[in-house]
């Protein structure tokens, strides 16, 4: 039995969406004809892909591993079909998975160049501090820090070496004074930040004599958005930890000081990540490119 492309590739809207009209939104039909359509790719392979509830859609084990298949081999054939039709012009969605940190990406100068740059692109940008498959989840690319990026994925450096520092506001180092070495921070205030609430607070780490180590800071608050903790850092809430470039606005203007600054090297940064595979959409190698233009130019 032939496969029908079109069915597969409703399934894995409704696999990324986990919604029957979200998927009918993205995909621009009726939420009718997207529950047909998974009823008949169910009826065709004998099988459950799906669990239904009145709000959502959850994968059944062979729905899992149907879109574990299929995602990355729908990308590869979209590939290779405007390759064969020899369109090289950039156009279309693309798709990118950023991390909350990623200032490089996500302060706005590079955005809006590539948007200048190729308008036949409609470039979509989720912020998700989870780690996931980016192309199960059907992502062209993400942006996240080497370190967390699988070995088989090819990564473009984005922005140069980053580093992590401690800081705190004037405020706050006037009242309870500035630790002189990073095991002081136990007796501070600190503000941390988690992905999620059953996932641990991020630790704080550092490098003494070339040796890495990191500290048991136990936060006085907790929280996933870093909005939150820089404005809790410059009211004077305690002492927080992040990535330099996102608290550079506020160094700049001393709204915020550095703290430790000796036992935080820089370290390689973020990238711009993808499957290495043999036809890269130009929507892609178009993203690729001038990020690579714009490390040349930083």
């Amino acid at each position: 039995m032939e496969p029908d492309l079109n069915l597969l590739r409703l399934f894995k809207a409704v696999a990324e969406s986990h919604n029957f009209r979200a998927a009918a939104d993205r995909l621009g039909i009726t939420r009718s004809a997207v529950s047909q359509g998974v009823r008949k790719l169910e009826d065709s392979l004998g099988q459950a892909l799906v669990q239904r509830s009145t709000r959502s859609v959850r994968l059944t084990e062979a729905g899992e591993r149907l879109h574990r298949q299929v995602a990355g081999a729908l990308s590869m054939l979209s590939a290779a079909w405007d390759e064969a039709g020899g369109d090289d012009t950039p156009h279309g969605l693309l798709r990118i998975a950023a991390t909350s940190i990623a200032e490089p990406f996500l302060s706005g100068p590079l955005v809006a160049s590539f948007a200048r740059a190729y308008p036949g692109i409609n470039l979509d940008v989720t912020v998700t501090d989870e780690e996931f498959d980016i192309v199960a989840a059907g992502f062209d690319a993400g942006v996240r820090l080497g370190e967390v990026i699988e070995q088989d994925m090819v990564a473009v450096p984005l922005g140069g070496p980053q580093r992590e520092l401690a800081v705190a506001s004037p405020a706050y180092i006037a009242a309870c004074g500035a630790p002189a070495h990073p095991r002081e921070l136990v007796g501070h205030r600190c503000i941390g930040w988690r992905r999620r609430p059953e996932v641990a607070p991020h630790r704080w780490e550092f490098v003494e004599e070339g040796r890495p180590f990191d500290v048991q800071v136990e936060p006085q608050v907790t929280t996933n958005d870093l909005s939150l903790m820089i404005s809790a850092a410059l009211a004077g809430g305690g002492i927080t930890f992040g990535i330099e470039a996102c608290f550079r606005p506020w160094l700049d203007r001393g709204e915020l000081v550095p703290l430790l600054q000796d036992y935080l090297p820089p370290f390689p940064g973020f990238f711009l990540y993808f499957p290495g595979r043999r036809n890269t959409p130009p929507k892609l190698r178009a993203l690729v490119e001038h990020v690579r233009a714009s490390n040349g130019r930083g």
